[in-house]
């Protein structure tokens, strides 16, 4: 008999409701071919989307009584905006006894919750968090989903609750997710609504949980699973992407979307690395030609020197032995007048004798040694190769002024925000905008951000000599925020100075917080900069 399958919801309510180039090339083939392997996800990346999954839980209230109705699982789009299934919360919008609470996954706190928005056309609602409840936001991927990739479904099943022995007062307190794997099944979807088929193992409770990728970006909402002789199923049926941002605009929602591809860190890693290693090799064999083509212009001018000054030696002797000749010849015409009693004229010849013979003395002694042809060859080169770094003696060191840096996606790792451009200037000593202080930070200038209101941390970068602007943002659980903040409130927030003290205390905080960081950012953006007239 063919084995039949059903439907049903996910919630867990009674009944279950609805040369050089070759050489570069080389070491890029040779960087690649070392470190290239599979892309994987990003613990950190997913450990930063749980931060925004909450347990949907709803109550009856009776006078002072209180009964547990059902729960299921829903992520914020927004720090006070939740979304999940329209069937988990469509008993508190039919029963004015039932009340929402919104249970988050770190923290000390629950909130009550009110549904602002309601679509069972293609099961999404949206719950408005009450009592000032903030909870950090999800990016929503607003690309095409790949058969065959690779998804993690985060929720609160309750199978695992059982299995737990949970009770009501364990299921109002915040606890961590349930995270599990699975692919894209492709080519499949409901008749009623646009959904994603995968194979992520989701139960009872699942309902409104994000399906996520391996950057931690949303790619639906877990809406419901086929079920095989009554078990919980293989196979779960998510709300596309697409149906949630087309839900959220109608909703007057403006969510965090990338459209960029999901890139490993290990993979940006390989990359980097071996273009770091291909730029190095470029470097090399440019050094190498250079030094060539030194040592063969220093050995044309060594030759064309040396016979220069061998030329000039010659011709030197040459005019000392025709002065020592004439020497002679005046003194033998001194003694011919002599003998002729013409003293003043014999005097005179005697004198021309004297003069002749020590310009040859001096002639011969001023004649080019070989030992002068080093410091010719060496005044020669430095007039026909001169030094880079006596050319340009800020090399290597920052420009003063203002910069346009523009992202390069290739070297980037999108995972929650992009900004195309940015506006950049740079002074001496690590004034940036004309009012934020950079501290060293190894070859770079950086600064570490840690807003109040947020569980992002953001260290941006300024690296001079290469003229790039870097900028990571590591998306932290609630204890590792708090601590970044703490330190952060002992030195304060310090504008443009060229105090040592205040320098100094900048980059003792950089790396305060760096020791708190994860290894790994979850996002990096590289921007290169060129200077704007």
């Amino acid at each position: 008999m063919t084995e039949q399958f059903h439907f049903e919801k996910t919630s867990d309510f009674p009944h279950g409701q609805i040369m050089i180039k070759k050489l570069v090339l080389f070491a890029t083939l040779l960087v690649t071919g070392l470190f290239s392997g599979p892309a994987q996800a990003d613990p950190a990346d997913i450990q930063a989307a749980s931060r925004s999954v909450v347990r949907v839980v709803l109550a009856a209230t009776d006078g002072d009584k209180v009964a547990f109705v059902g729960h299921g699982s829903g992520f914020a789009v927004a720090p006070d905006k939740i979304v999940t299934n329209a069937h988990v919360v469509e008993i508190a919008r039919n029963e004015p006894t039932v009340v929402i609470g919104i249970i988050p996954s770190q923290g000390g706190k629950s909130f009550g919750g009110k549904v602002i928005a309601y679509s069972p056309g293609n099961d999404l609602a949206l719950i408005q968090v009450q009592d000032g409840g903030r909870i950090p936001a999800m990016t929503v991927f607003s690309g095409p989903v790949a058969d065959g990739a690779s998804v993690i479904a985060v929720g609160y099943p309750s199978s695992v609750d059982r299995a737990q022995g949970l009770d009501l007062d364990d299921l109002i307190n915040p606890m961590s997710p349930v995270k599990t794997r699975g692919s894209v099944s492709g080519g499949r979807s409901t008749r009623e609504f646009d959904t994603i088929l995968h194979t992520a193992p989701i139960a009872s409770g699942n309902s409104g949980g994000p399906l996520i990728d391996n950057c931690g970006r949303v790619l639906g909402a877990n809406s419901f699973g086929s079920l095989s002789d009554g078990n919980d199923a293989e196979f779960g049926f998510a709300v596309s992407n697409r149906e949630i941002m087309a839900f959220l605009r109608k909703a007057g929602v403006a969510a965090n979307a990338a459209s960029t591809p999901c890139r490993s860190s290990a993979e940006i890693s390989r990359e980097e690395q071996a273009r770091e290693f291909a730029a190095r090799a470029k470097v090399e064999a440019a050094r190498r030609a250079e030094a060539a083509e030194r040592e063969a212009l220093e050995e044309s001018l060594r030759t064309s020197i040396s016979q220069d000054i061998i030329v000039e030696r010659e011709n030197q002797m040459a005019l000392a032995a025709l002065m020592l000749f004439l020497s002679l010849i005046a003194l033998g015409g001194a003694a011919w007048l002599l003998m002729q009693q013409k003293i003043n004229p014999a005097k005179a010849a005697a004198a021309g004798a004297g003069v002749l013979f020590l310009g040859a003395i001096l002639v011969f002694i001023a004649r080019p040694s070989f030992s002068e042809i080093d410091d010719r060859v060496a005044v020669a080169m430095k007039e026909q190769m001169p030094d880079e770094d006596e050319e340009n003696p800020q090399t290597g060191k920052a420009q003063p002024g203002k910069y346009i840096c523009r992202l390069n996606p290739d070297r980037s790792r999108i995972t929650v925000s992009q900004l195309d451009e940015v506006p950049f200037e740079w002074a001496e000593g690590g004034c940036v905008n004309g009012r934020t202080q950079y501290a060293r930070d190894g070859g770079r200038w950086s600064r570490i951000f840690v807003p109040n209101e947020e569980q992002t941390v953001t260290i941006s970068s300024f690296d001079p000599a290469r003229s790039e602007y870097i900028t990571e943002r590591y998306l932290l659980d609630l204890m590792t925020m708090t601590r970044a903040r703490d330190i952060r409130k002992k030195y304060g927030n310090k504008a443009c100075t060229a105090d040592a003290q205040v320098l100094s205390d900048i980059e003792d905080m950089v790396r305060a917080i760096r020791v708190e960081l994860p290894g790994q950012a979850n996002e990096r953006l590289v921007y290169e900069c060129s200077k704007t007239e």
